[in-house]
Formats: C-alpha cells, sequence, structure tokens
C-alpha cells in the first residue's frame, strides 16, 4: 500500500503548484517520491513472475518525473499533480505496449495498453487487429478481461474509418481507435488499503493477453 501521507502530499500539491511551495516541502516530496518508489518496486517485482518481457525492466525505469513540460501547454503549472508507472518491456522511452498505474486523489487508476501511438505503430496495431480480429476480440470478451475492465476507451476515435479500411469491416470499431488501452477507477481509500498491490497485481494479469496482442504487432 501507499503511505497517508503520500496522498496528502499529492492533495496538497494540486493546491499549490508553484516552485516556492514545492521547494519548501522538498522533504515531504522525498519521502512521497521514495514510497511510490518502494510501491513501483513491489509490483514490478511480482509482475515479472506473470510477465517475463520485464525482467530487464529496473524501478527507475519504471517511475516518471513530477515535473511538467510546459513548453507547448497552456497549463503551465511545473508539477504534475500525480506519479505514474508504467511497466513495459522497453521502459518508458521505447514504444511498447505495458501496464499502467496511475496515483492521483480522486483521480487514481489502474491501466494499459498503448496511448495514442504515432502513424507508423498505429498501422501496424490495426493491421493485426484486421489480420487478427478474431483473436483479438476473444481477448476483449474474456470474462475475465471484461471484470476488470469495461473495454477499450473510446475516448480517443475516428469518426471514419482509417485509410485502407470499409465501414463493414467487423472490426471496424477498434480500427477506428487511436489509443488502445483500458482502464479501471481505483478510490482513494484504495491507496493506503494493505491490498493494494494484489488488486493492481491482479488487473495486470487480466490485461495481459491485450498487451501480448499489441506487442506481436509492434516487435515482431
Amino acid at each position: 500500500m501507499l503511505h497517508p501521507s503520500t496522498i496528502s502530499f499529492l492533495k496538497n500539491l494540486a493546491k499549490n503548484n508553484h516552485k516556492d511551495w514545492f521547494e519548501k516541502n522538498r522533504k515531504l516530496y522525498e519521502a512521497a517520491k521514495a514510497d511510490y518508489l518502494s510501491f513501483v518496486t513491489i509490483v514490478l517485482h511480482e509482475m515479472k513472475q506473470i510477465d517475463t518481457s520485464l525482467e530487464a525492466l529496473e524501478p527507475k525505469q519504471c517511475v516518471f518525473r513530477i515535473n511538467r513540460d510546459v513548453r507547448f501547454s497552456k497549463n503551465k503549472e511545473p508539477y504534475k499533480n500525480n506519479m505514474g508507472a508504467h511497466f513495459s518491456m522497453g521502459g518508458k522511452k521505447i514504444l511498447t505496449a505495458g501496464y499502467y498505474f496511475h496515483c492521483q486523489p480522486g483521480e487514481s487508476f489502474i491501466g494499459g495498453g498503448v496511448w495514442m501511438p504515432m502513424a507508423p505503430e498505429l498501422k501496424k496495431i490495426r493491421q493485426e487487429i484486421d489480420y487478427n480480429y478474431s483473436e483479438f476480440n476473444s481477448i476483449i470478451a474474456t470474462a475475465k478481461f471484461k471484470k476488470y475492465f469495461n473495454g477499450l476507451d473510446q475516448s480517443a476515435i475516428l469518426s471514419r474509418p482509417p485509410k485502407g479500411y470499409e465501414e463493414d469491416n467487423e472490426a471496424i470499431n477498434y480500427l477506428k481507435l487511436k489509443s488502445f488501452t483500458a482502464i479501471a477507477p481505483i478510490a482513494d481509500e484504495d491507496l493506503t488499503n494493505k491490498n493494494l498491490v494484489k488488486k493492481v497485481i491482479t488487473h495486470f494479469e487480466a490485461m495481459k493477453p491485450l498487451i501480448n496482442f499489441l506487442n506481436r504487432s509492434l516487435v515482431e
């Protein structure tokens, strides 16, 4: 589980997202950072027993920096109001499908997949789905996947079929997607519950067949 002080830090940061406050509370940040890394270390250890593609991954390769890149953003807040961790065979810097944990009071979730891939990777994923739709659909339709995730996220989707595909394609609802992710929200009280790691691992395990399918299109 995560320590309550980590959650408190993120709540206070959301209300005081500026450098002066952050520097005055840097010790609290360092403690929260260490707590989150400890949690990520445990999750990664458990996941390596389930997904061997993660064997070479180190905990520090999974976590994201709290500083925001504000150069091209209208939102000039210097820090993220969350702590995220991405578990994938390529780490954070290589585009492969992976598992994701997002800690943000009121907006936490367990998820994974591939978020907004670039055109070449998007083309590969769509082709894999088109060629192997029955397999892909069976993954999304399994009782285990449906128990933990409400299908794939539909927030980024084309209004018309992508180039090279027709509207009557049986996989068209998935081929129109621009991201291939699934998420499950987590209540704040779950973040500090002793069963948090178990909850995360159970969700990730249910997602593994989808991760395997997506990575087959990207790395094979």
